[in-house]
Formats: C-alpha cells, sequence, structure tokens
C-alpha cells in the first residue's frame, strides 16, 4: 500500500457523501455522453485521433449523446464519422471513462461523465457533416495526453498502451 492510497480512499468517500447530498438535494446525477477513442497503427505503435472543439477549439475526442435506436458504442462510432470523418469497427465495451463539468445554457456547469470507445480506423473519409469546422490529428497516445484539458482524459490516454496491451493479451 502506497501512502496515496489512504488518501484516494478518504477522496472517494467524500466524492460518495457529496454525490449522495447532491442527490437528496435535488441535483441531477451525471449526464452521459460517449466518446471515439479512433485508433490506427499496430501494436506498440499506436496513435491517437484528436480533434479540435468547434467552440474552443482544444483538443477533444469525437463525442455526442447517446442515440435512440444505436447501442452506446454505436453512438461513438456515429460520433467518429459525423465529427471526423472516421470509420472503423467499434469495440463493445468503454475502454475508460471521463468526467468534465459542460457549460449549459446560462454559464451554468452540468458534470457529464463519458464513456470512451476504442474504435479501431478502417478510412478516413473525405466528405463528413463537420468537414471543414475542426482540425483532426494523429498523436502518441502519451502526446495526446498532453494536449487535451481534461485530466482523467489524458490520464486515460497515458495508460492506453498498457490497456490495449492487455486487449490483446492472449489468456495462457
Amino acid at each position: 500500500m502506497t501512502q496515496s492510497d489512504p488518501h484516494r480512499r478518504n477522496l472517494a468517500l467524500v466524492r460518495r457523501l457529496a454525490d449522495g447530498m447532491a442527490r437528496l438535494l435535488g441535483r441531477r446525477p451525471p449526464a452521459l455522453q460517449v466518446a471515439a477513442l479512433c485508433l490506427r497503427g499496430g501494436r506498440g505503435r499506436e496513435e491517437v485521433l484528436l480533434i479540435t472543439s468547434r467552440e474552443t477549439g482544444r483538443w477533444v475526442l469525437p463525442k455526442g449523446w447517446p442515440m435512440k435506436g444505436r447501442s452506446l458504442a454505436g453512438a461513438a462510432q456515429r460520433e467518429a464519422w459525423e465529427e471526423a470523418g472516421a470509420t472503423g469497427a467499434v469495440d463493445r465495451s468503454p475502454i475508460g471513462h471521463y468526467h468534465y463539468d459542460k457549460i449549459v445554457s446560462g454559464g451554468l456547469g452540468r458534470r457529464v461523465t463519458v464513456a470512451v470507445y476504442a474504435m479501431h480506423l478502417r478510412k478516413l473519409e473525405p466528405h463528413f457533416p463537420e468537414a471543414g469546422q475542426r482540425e483532426l490529428g494523429w498523436f502518441a497516445p502519451s502526446e495526446a495526453a498532453r494536449k487535451v484539458a481534461e485530466p482523467e482524459l489524458a490520464a486515460l490516454l497515458a495508460s492506453l498502451p498498457g490497456r490495449l496491451a492487455q486487449r490483446h493479451a492472449v489468456p495462457g
């Protein structure tokens, strides 16, 4: 056990208590969005696709709200095409999650949980709904982690090589 383990447990307890109090006082639970973690390259040489946000120009993953008639993974896949022209096979279960505060009308923040689905690139289409509205860039996971603003997303990206190695591991 490291010194940070008790701190993490205490922090988790405080968060659970705060969330419980907030629910009692009427705050809505976090909203859910889905994101596509688009990957290209082989094992150990993967690159991550980041796009710029239309509003702020920050580097982000393609993401959006769940869609009626689509699974969460299918909605993430659709967002990748709409926002970046990316097509490919998407994993059925999320590779991770992160949280951020989305500014909504009136300047109020709303806590959003984002389920992140790995998508293995087949092709980048030249024509897609948001073409010309965003920049696209391919980055090594460590570089992508430095480019994003959300700390939990940065941690997910930094840990990506290990997560992918676990998924590719053959049981022995």
